[in-house]
């Protein structure tokens, strides 16, 4: 087979893809006359099997995505970790520039530390009132919540006419 042909066939780039279920239009040996209730709950199956099949679909290809979006963050987290090394130097240096200034050296690098700390405290200080504003998704409970009820009233109701 080419790869004009392997194209063709469902598969991208030599990747495959998985196979999805298909939904069948009619049973086979079924007759027309089926009951409403009948008609439904196929209707049902039908549209769950196609949800389903949607989010592998979804899956199958955000897969490649976040894998691309993984090895690209390496290259952001090893940027910003020689950046935090080098930062060390921007504080000897302002160190070093104070003592120039006529201090003693230990008391430029003590403002230099206590500089730092006080930063340090001011970025803790805000990433706490980030954090305290933080709450529950209220609406996505009690949606589900309104789900469980709806799927517990339709189980309940199979379960009588049954």
């Amino acid at each position: 087979m080419n790869s004009a042909e392997n194209n063709t066939h469902g598969s991208r780039d030599g990747a495959g893809w998985s196979a999805v279920t298909s939904i069948p239009l009619s049973e086979e040996g079924t007759d027309n006359g089926q009951s409403i209730g009948a008609l439904v709950r196929d209707a049902t199956t039908h549209l769950s099997t196609l949800v389903r099949s949607e989010l592998e679909l979804a899956k199958a290809e955000l897969a490649g995505e976040v894998k691309k979006g993984v090895k690209g963050s390496v290259y952001f987290v090893l940027a910003l970790t020689v950046l935090g090394f080098s930062t060390f130097f921007l504080f000897f240096t302002a160190a070093e520039g104070l003592a120039q200034l006529g201090l003693w050296r230990w008391a430029a690098f003590g403002i230099v530390f206590l500089a730092m700390l006080l930063v340090a405290g001011l970025f803790a200080l805000m990433g706490y009132l980030r954090v305290r504003k933080i709450r529950a998704p209220k609406r996505t409970i009690a949606t589900l919540k309104d789900t469980k009820q709806l799927t517990k009233r339709k189980h309940d109701g199979d379960k009588a006419s049954a």
